[in-house]
């Protein structure tokens, strides 16, 4: 994601904060300042919701620890004003599983308020009436601080689990689905029913909280994606990768100067590149890398290609493409045979136009 800054490493998982997280503490002192508070009120609020956000981030945590007893990887965790997103290559498949990954984010909140139950002076606060008690919350202390950590994550159990897909309860609710029906029912039952809950957010939002307004499009963008992604996996089942592949490809070497490319550009649709020496597989040349380079006509493919990139195998599952597509920014792969030689290459644009032809009932391979 564009503009993070990079906080480090947990479990080798990399933590990132967006640059708009900022724009969140900028907003909560503007507010403070703006109810007659002072640097002592706003610094506590700033240090609320800094406190709020490693309570975020261990929730994510939760996700991605249980996530990778199940060999699932999670690439990192990035904050934004709206919460944390674990970047998981994917979730599981078995029911029981995402059950359980689903549940460990809120499960680990339900710890935390429990830890913050025998520290808060909650029982004191609930005693009092409702004057003392507005006095004694907003005056800045850590007794105050305390307590309202305790009532976020409270909150933040309530709210993940509301059963809003793609959110932990959308989640659960796929996840206990699924043990009774197929699992694209279960999908889209959940994802339509996050996209309701979206909508009475986005109502809720104009009226009373734009906050709101904000959770909901991801909500509702969210549901879309992940819906869309299961039926896509759910119409290529039985297939395999070498009935998607293209197969009149160019294969550009080291040498092949940005000239050259260009041109091969321009006459064709092709927009991805393998680049190989030999029979060997080099690397990998992206459009938007050509695009970025356009002006310097001299530079090779050898100096522009990346030289880290996965191969998929023309005999396996045509899902396995789908399952890289989380975790790659680039969707393009070299494809190989049994003795590693290239046979061609797989791309969004190619598995969209097998699946739009195994939709409309054709047969048959794509081919560019």
């Amino acid at each position: 994601m564009k503009g993070t800054l990079k906080l480090g490493k947990i479990a080798g998982i990399k933590i990132e904060v967006h640059w708009t997280f900022s724009l969140l503490l900028i907003w909560v002192v503007f507010l403070d300042i703006q109810r007659g508070g002072n640097l002592s009120s706003s610094l506590l609020n700033v240090v609320f919701i800094l406190l709020l956000f490693v309570c975020v981030v261990l929730h994510e945590l939760g996700h991605a620890l249980t996530a990778k007893r199940f060999k699932i990887n999670t690439k990192g965790i990035t904050l934004l004003p709206i919460g944390g997103v674990a970047s998981l290559e994917k979730m599981p498949e078995k029911p029981g599983q995402e059950l359980l990954v689903a549940l460990a984010g809120p499960a680990v909140n339900v710890l935390i308020a429990l830890v913050l139950l025998l520290l808060a002076p909650w029982q004191e606060y609930i005693n009092m009436d409702a004057e003392n008690l507005e006095q004694l919350l907003t005056s800045p202390s850590v007794s105050t601080l305390l307590f309202y950590l305790l009532v976020a994550n409270i909150m933040l159990v309530a709210f993940n689990m509301i059963p809003a897909f793609p959110m932990d309860g959308g989640r659960v609710l796929r996840a206990l689905l699924s043990y009774g029906m197929e699992r694209t029912k279960a999908t889209q039952i959940a994802a339509s029913l996050g996209q309701l809950m979206a909508v009475v957010f986005f109502v809720m939002g104009l009226l009373y909280n734009p906050f709101l307004v904000l959770i909901a499009l991801f909500i509702f963008i969210g549901a879309y994606g992940e819906n869309k992604m299961v039926k896509q996996s759910s119409l290529v089942a039985g297939h395999l990768v070498r009935e998607a592949t293209l197969t009149n490809i160019t294969i550009l070497n080291p040498a092949t100067t940005l000239s050259e490319i260009i041109d091969i550009l321009i006459a064709g649709t092709e927009k991805d590149f393998i680049v190989m020496d030999g029979d060997e597989i080099k690397g990998l040349l992206f459009h938007r890398v050509i695009l970025q380079n356009a002006k310097n006509t001299d530079l090779t493919a050898g100096e522009l290609m990346q030289i880290k990139f996965l191969a998929l195998r023309d005999t396996g599952p045509l899902k396995g493409f789908f399952d890289l597509l989380t975790s790659q920014k680039n969707p393009f792969f070299p494809v190989i045979d049994q003795d590693n030689k290239v046979v061609g290459a797989i791309d969004m644009s190619n598995v969209s136009e097998f699946l739009v032809l195994k939709a409309e009932g054709g047969s048959g391979q794509v081919r560019a």
